[in-house]
């Protein structure tokens, strides 16, 4: 079935259809959901979410721009829409954000799954920031809007997800120089 016609035929509910346009995109956005959430099982439940947001939403997509930009834009609001509820976020004051200082790491020596787990592990508020800003690229001020925090909190949040990820990754070396 071609994408525009298995787009169409959701939009009427069809139910076959949801099923193949699930198959055909659940991997890619579960991957999404697995960067923003704590374990697999969060990001399972975050999929869920998403694919219902997307059903429930996808009447309103107009063929401008991607559908797979479209779906991905909806499962990470859908995510953060659910933290946002939570306030997971620390207000601070701009004055007690800490020079950011850079991680040196030797990417050759950290697994992808290591680097997964020290991620997922982060503090909600932390990870969220982490993930929008390294990995996504969104500016602070985006990610203010984005999560309804400032620009301080953004960049504050940002600078302690650093320095708990510099912590772990110094561990591991350490612990690798040991054996």
């Amino acid at each position: 079935m071609v994408l525009e016609e298995l787009i169409e035929n959701c939009k009427k509910n069809d139910v076959k259809a949801q099923g193949e346009l699930y198959k055909l995109y659940s991997g890619k956005l579960y991957s999404i959901c697995l960067k923003y959430s704590k374990d697999a099982d969060e990001a399972q439940d975050n999929l869920q979410d998403a694919f219902i947001t997307i059903f429930k939403s996808i009447e309103q997509f107009q063929y401008r721009g991607s559908f797979e930009g479209w779906i991905k834009r909806i499962t990470v609001n859908t995510v953060l829409q659910k933290y946002r509820k939570e306030r997971v976020f620390e207000i601070i004051n701009e004055q007690q954000i800490e020079q950011e200082e850079e991680v040196e790491v030797d990417e050759s020596q950290l697994s992808l799954k290591f680097l997964l787990e020290i991620i997922q592990a982060l503090p909600d508020r932390y990870r969220l920031v982490f993930n929008l800003y390294v990995l996504d690229g969104y500016s602070h001020q985006e990610i203010a809007t984005m999560l309804e925090i400032t620009e301080g909190t953004s960049k504050s949040n940002l600078a302690r997800a650093r320095m708990i990820l510099k912590t772990k990754i110094e561990e591991y070396y350490k612990r690798a120089a040991n054996n």
